[in-house]
């Protein structure tokens, strides 16, 4: 259940999840610095490059988009040229009229131009490459400067501190590159000779509103002289460069149509998955639909499944772990029809996420349920909901409401109070921090004041600007006023719910409270719990459970015995003669 981040937050406990960074000394060459306390404004737009395939790319720093830049890359009789033209925003306020970089028809460099203004300030830069000998003539504000260097005659030319348009040339010589392969650089502002060692590659898809981009994503290493900086490329099916990233430096170089909002990365699909629509409160979600491979005659059952807290799409990636893109995978296998949506406000669906209650998200799930029992491959009357985390309370509130649910499952699902998981979740945290009791106890009774001034709306402006914003949520309010107990005595569907036992987030207790609620209600439908051995809150394989192993656990998949559960289950509940 993702709220722990979001509260640790409040009580600065956050740090402790925190990747750091490698040392920035080391990338100096790389930098766009924006004083600190400086907010880039977002740059005029550039007319457009005057050459035939422009694309346009957005660079990002500290997530914050600082400029844009329109690249080309043409083939002449000469060879190939790649021609850019950028702005990056205040402060750093850089404008480059033309980039343009020249190779032979085999990719080796044979001259480099930079004709633009930095702060104002007009600066050329033109370099001939002759063999090893590149020599160049730098001008700036007038002042004319001459330098010559011995470089290696198939160094790429690329600038190192502000347009990336160059890094196309990278592009290409990794379409044939090995991993381990060191390829030559030459970086001009300042003139730097250095090497990008090529790492392993990965198909990574990509949904932009216009088509399913089959990209690659390579792992480089730039050898500067100080310390190596990890880096990373992706290319299109064509070759062309879609992203640039220096996570160190938190900087981002994106092409448009990747970076759009409507875009999304597909880390898991099947063959015959469907894009759906789903209409819902005056605007659409979108999801996919999975399928039996083989085509079934007849209506099939079919599941809906609900993702947990915060701006989850549709496959629930946490951690590079495609949660619910997995499980509705294993389902199709077993021959159910299963359909999975991003969150209103979130990836390609409409709607607002900040303004949505967990009751908001109830009513996107009868419309998903809406939206299945109108197909003719769906049988309307075997339709159920699998929800994670705190999915699972809005899957309880739609089954509530919507009597054509045929069946809930919860997957880690809290069985205590929202504000009660919440202090559960800070009190885990807290214990592995290095405090005195009473630092520790005034911790707890800080978020303890949260909750009450949300709870009751008093209070609240005794709350810090940066704390009040926070729980300023509709999603985090009716989280802490939840009530299992409540919304279970509500539920007429039978349960199943199936419980990580080294789930950290969601503790063990939680799902032997909601067997408990399940089998109290009156002429109680079936229930039944399947705890997992060694599996945590994201439902994989775990050594300890803890959220900080999350990033540690390479290959990670859903567990085998969490989906076998939910299968045996759904055959068993949702059979034709129910």
């Amino acid at each position: 259940m993702q709220v722990v981040p979001r509260e640790a937050r409040l009580l600065g406990a956050r740090e402790a999840l925190l990747r750091r960074a490698p040392g920035r000394a080391a990338i100096a060459a790389l930098a766009l610095t924006v004083p600190l306390g400086a907010a880039a404004q977002p740059p005029p737009p550039l007319p457009p490059l005057q050459a035939p395939g422009a694309t346009t790319f957005t660079i990002f720093l500290r997530g914050a988009p600082i400029g844009t830049e329109q690249v080309a890359v043409t083939r002449g009789a000469d060879g190939w040229n790649i021609i850019s033209s950028g702005r990056l925003a205040a402060p750093l306020d850089v404008v480059a009229r033309r980039v343009q970089a020249r190779y032979t028809p085999e990719w080796r460099p044979i001259e480099f131009t930079f004709d633009g203004t930095v702060r104002g300030q007009a600066q050329t830069i033109r370099t001939i490459v002759e063999g090893t000998a590149a020599t160049s003539d730098i001008v700036i504000a007038g002042q004319t400067t001459k330098k010559s260097d011995t470089i290696d005659s198939n160094a790429l030319i690329v600038l190192t501190n502000s347009f990336f348009g160059p890094y196309e040339a990278l592009a290409v010589r990794l379409r044939t590159a090995a991993p381990g392969t060191e390829i030559p650089i030459y970086g001009e502002g300042p003139m730097v000779s250095f090497s990008v060692r090529v790492g392993e590659s990965a198909p990574q898809q990509i949904q932009t509103a216009a088509r399913l981009v089959a990209a690659r994503r390579t792992h480089l290493t730039l050898m500067l002289t100080a310390t190596p900086i990890d880096a990373d490329l992706w290319v299109d099916d064509t070759g062309r460069m879609i992203r640039f990233s220096v996570p160190a430096q938190l900087l981002d170089v994106v092409r448009e149509d990747i970076a759009a909002v409507s875009s999304r990365s597909v880390p898991i699909s099947r063959p015959n998955d469907e894009l759906v629509k789903i209409p819902s409160n005056g605007f659409s979600l979108a999801g996919t639909l999975s399928k039996p491979a083989q085509a079934a005659a007849g209506r099939l059952p079919a599941v809906v499944l609900v993702g947990g807290s915060g701006p989850t799409d549709r496959d629930s990636l946490v951690f590079g772990i495609p949660i619910l893109g997995e499980i509705a995978g294993a389902l199709a296998d077993a021959g159910f029809i299963v359909v999975r949506y991003d969150k209103r406000g979130i990836g390609q669906s409409g709607g607002r996420a900040e303004a949505a209650s967990l009751a908001d998200y109830a009513d996107d799930v009868r419309a998903a349920m809406k939206t299945l029992g109108e197909r003719k491959d769906v049988d309307p009357r075997r339709i159920a909901v699998i929800a994670h985390s705190e999915g699972g309370l809005v899957a309880l509130i739609a089954a509530a409401r919507e009597k054509r649910i045929a069946a809930v499952a919860l997957m880690a699902t809290p069985g205590m109070t929202g504000a009660d998981i919440v202090l559960a979740q800070q009190q885990r945290l807290l214990s592995r921090m290095t405090l005195t009791p009473e630092e520790r106890q005034a911790k707890i009774d800080a978020q303890k004041r949260i909750h009450e001034a949300v709870l009751t709306g008093k209070g609240l402006d005794q709350l810090t600007p940066d704390v009040r914003r926070t729980v300023d949520n509709a999603e985090f309010q009716s989280l802490l006023a939840s009530d299992p107990e409540k919304l279970v005595a509500g539920v007429r569907q039978p349960l199943l719910i199936v419980q990580g036992e080294l789930d950290a987030q969601v503790e063990p207790q939680n799902a032997d409270r909601l067997e408990a609620l399940a089998r109290k209600r009156k002429n109680a439908p079936p229930v039944e719990s399947v705890r997992v051995p060694g599996v945590n809150h994201l439902l994989v394989p775990a050594k300890t459970g803890d959220v900080d192993e999350y990033g540690a656990l390479k290959d990670a998949h859903v567990s085998t015995a969490v989906t076998q559960a939910i299968v045996t289950w759904l055959q068993k509940t949702l059979s034709p003669g129910r």
